[in-house]
């Protein structure tokens, strides 16, 4: 429902203070004053640089009075004659006046007073602050991001030649590039890809996107070049994502996301930067220790902000890494922090469950018994997968993809890789490269997390035993010994690429 529609509701109904949470106040105040040409009402706006500013849904706009005094200004709607229709003051940022007194009790009379006299108090703010004198007395609307019906009215503004805005798969794609942007910023973001390139294209729109989300400090855009051709193995993990994000417009049901759980090194991070990217979405990355604020109620008031950025964000994927880091100390956080980490973590697993935007999460845990037990009940994801070391045919792959990476040309001696992860095989490859020295040699500066850390590894083996999916054979994971050592052994040839 758009703004007017509401705020028309809302006058009808005699609602005398109305919260109007809005970034694109100008937008909001051009669309209530639409919606008073066309039911007749009168509406005065006022701000602390114009001032009053009277009866602009008159034919020719009346000119400023000079009030920029909040107080003044409130008590400005008492005088406005009562003629039996609606009479509507709009005033923009009162809440940094909110501390005073007199202003705050002046608010409450003129709300009071104002549904017997159809006088209405509009306040627009980007945020909403009430008194507790005045919570009970004003209704909260929201001036919502523009949805994608609107942005292709502003894109067809602004591109009007041609095949500037182009059509089927492509105006799509572009369309959710600009999902989750402001009017304004979605003007500049057009704007922007007409001179660059002489069309609407998505890139543009994403480079002011990623912009966007630097300067709320919550959340990080990655555009990298990662891909699954890149991922030795992981077959079962990357075909259940690429299924549930599958393209059809015939599915009732929303993805949610998975949580990969698994031996450091094993490829969770690299999985979820690359699935963005192979099924056309943008891969938002969430800190859960930047939410974290040091003012009572900061940290749920920039969760509850960074969750909205992420719904107006769809479609995407978002990424949490090392989520028992985050949240590993929730369980006893009242003693800890007040009760912050237990609210902020309410919050997202509420979030989770119930959330209906197209925003599939991947959060990687290397350590389960650290996260709290009600974050991997049924419902705050699809599937749990577990991560286990790669096996021969995947570490064929993964030598294979490195070796030619790092211009490295077999045939020759590979060294035991028994425990390696992924992530040994690239820094083995990687010093053999920088060193200009052999592959068994540059092993001797590897040291395998299975060996250095091999309790922790077999503890969260002996969990993932019938409650994880394996990331490589699908179905339930099953325990396997670990590896024995082998012999050294020659690459002579490439393996089937994954």
């Amino acid at each position: 429902m758009r703004l007017a529609e509401e705020i028309q509701e809302l006058v009808r109904a005699g609602f005398s203070g109305i919260w109007v949470r809005s970034c694109e106040q100008d937008d909001a105040i051009a669309e209530l004053a639409q919606l008073c040409r066309d039911e007749d009402w009168r509406m005065n706006t006022w701000d602390i640089d114009v001032g009053l500013r009277g009866a602009p849904t008159d034919p020719v706009e009346s000119p400023a009075v000079s009030v920029t005094d909040p107080l003044g200004a409130v008590r400005y709607l008492e005088s406005v004659p009562s003629n039996g229709q609606p009479s509507l003051l709009v005033l923009s940022n009162l809440h940094r006046f909110l501390g005073s007194a007199e202003v705050v009790q002046a608010i409450f009379h003129q709300v009071s007073q104002g549904k017997a006299h159809q006088r209405f108090l509009v306040i627009l703010a980007p945020v909403v602050q009430l008194p507790v004198e005045l919570e009970r007395v004003f209704t909260v609307v929201e001036h919502e991001l523009p949805s994608r019906e609107q942005l292709t009215e502003i894109a067809t503004d602004i591109a009007t030649e041609g095949d500037e805005f182009p059509t089927g798969v492509e105006r799509e794609r572009i369309l959710d590039a600009a999902c989750g942007l402001s009017r304004y910023e979605a003007e500049n973001a057009f704007a922007l890809s007409l001179v660059r390139h002489g069309r609407l294209e998505p890139s543009a729109i994403w480079q002011l996107k990623s912009q966007m989300l630097i300067k709320s400090g919550l959340l990080s855009l990655h555009r990298g070049g990662e891909s699954f051709a890149e991922l030795g193995g992981l077959q079962s993990l990357k075909q259940f994502c690429c299924q549930a994000l599958r393209s059809d417009e015939s599915r009732s049901v929303q993805a949610k996301g998975v949580l990969l759980l698994g031996v450091p090194g094993t490829g969770k991070s690299a999985f979820a930067k690359a699935l963005g990217r192979e099924i056309g979405r943008p891969t938002l990355t969430l800190d859960v220790g930047a939410l974290m604020g040091g003012i009572v109620g900061q940290t749920e008031e920039r969760t509850r902000r960074a969750l909205k950025i992420i719904d107006a964000m769809q479609p995407a994927v978002l990424f949490i890494d090392e989520l028992e880091k985050a949240l590993g100390g929730t369980t006893n956080s009242g003693q800890t922090d007040s009760g912050v980490g237990s609210r902020m973590l309410g919050t997202l697993l509420t979030w989770l469950a119930d959330h209906e935007s197209d925003v599939f999460v991947i959060a990687t845990s290397n350590d389960v018994s650290k996260l709290p037990p009600e974050l991997t009940r049924a419902e705050r994801f699809d599937a749990i997968f577990f991560l286990d070391l790669p096996g021969k045919s995947q570490k064929e792959a993964i030598w294979q993809m490195y070796l030619e990476r790092f211009g490295l040309e077999p045939p020759q001696d590979l060294p035991d890789d028994g425990t390696w992860t992924g992530a040994e095989i690239r820094a083995c490859c990687r010093l053999a490269a920088l060193l200009n020295i052999p592959l068994v040699q540059a092993a001797q500066n590897v040291v395998p997390v299975a060996v250095t850390s091999a309790e922790s590894v077999e503890r969260l083996r002996s969990w993932a035993s019938g409650r994880c999916l394996s990331a490589e054979s699908g179905g339930v994971f099953t325990t396997t010994t670990q590896a024995t050592r082998k012999p050294r052994r020659r690459l002579t040839q490439n393996p089937e690429s994954n």
